[in-house]
């Protein structure tokens, strides 16, 4: 189950009453080694919440959100403090539906592509032909900003489901959760409703991103193409949206993807250079 923000010793219910349909979407950008600098996080900050306006920001913390902003009010330099003194924040609005994890990999990390920036938001949004194109643009300015090499957005469960399996426990006593792919060093771990992918990935898949059905692709830029395999995040999981990953993922080429039947990471990984520690 994915990790969601809670407050410590919440003031009032924060659980918004949603419907089934409702399930969390999320949209997360792979970051290179290191920490971000302050200025490329008070930049970030500033299109999320004053120029994109995901949310309205109002709780602010690490695993718990103790922090307190004026929605109506937003102080970026508050953020900016608690980010400064953790390298990691994640900022939410009242409810948990809307928050966003900024989690850089730490200075000699055993992983260090491991850190991401993470928005999650309802996938009911996605439902909106004018959010749909706009989440496209804000993906593609975030990816500059951050230098980030991809970007996947899609269902929660979805992310769930690829990257992470369960296995017999080293005990064997029940079961335990094993990572697929950890990050994106080490290869694809599936297609999903959205991917961005950036040089490290264009060079990797090379030309048979052109063998990809015309509606599936989108160049947004010489070093950025979008993959979509179906409109809408929600036809994740359901055999017409299965058949198409399958479909697109043959095309691209299985060797750059885990193999979810045999359990086999990609054989086939981006070419990063020697992280700086």
């Amino acid at each position: 189950m994915a990790w969601r923000p809670r407050a410590k010793q919440p003031s009032g219910p924060i659980r918004e009453e949603v419907s089934v349909l409702a399930k969390p979407l999320d949209t997360k950008f792979s970051l290179l080694p290191g920490a971000l600098s302050l200025s490329v996080v008070r930049e970030l900050f500033r299109l999320v919440f004053e120029k994109y306006r995901w949310f309205s920001p109002v709780r602010y913390g690490e695993a718990f959100l103790d922090g307190r902003l004026d929605p109506n009010r937003a102080d970026l330099d508050e953020l900016l403090a608690f980010y400064e003194e953790r390298q990691t924040i994640t900022v939410a609005a009242r409810t948990d539906r809307d928050f966003v994890m900024v989690y850089p990999s730490k200075p000699g990390s055993a992983h260090p592509y491991a850190g991401t920036l993470s928005w999650t938001t309802s996938t009911r949004e996605a439902d909106k032909t004018n959010w749909r194109a706009a989440h496209a643009r804000q993906v593609q300015e975030i990816m500059s900003l951050l230098g980030s090499p991809l970007a996947q957005a899609g269902l929660d469960e979805d992310f769930a489901r690829k990257t992470r399996r369960w296995v017999s426990a080293g005990d064997g006593q029940g079961q335990e959760q094993a990572i697929t792919v950890r990050d994106s060093s080490e290869g694809l771990a599936g297609i999903y409703w959205r991917n961005f992918f950036g040089a490290p990935f264009l060079q990797l898949l090379g030309d048979r991103l052109e063998a990809l059905p015309a509606e599936c692709r989108q160049e947004l830029s010489d070093e950025l193409v979008l993959v979509q395999p179906y409109e809408l995040p929600a036809q994740a999981g359901t055999p017409e949206g299965d058949a198409r990953e399958r479909q697109l993922i043959s095309l691209l080429g299985p060797e750059c993807f885990y193999d979810h039947e045999r359990h086999v990471k990609p054989l086939k990984r981006p070419g990063f250079g020697s992280p700086v520690h």
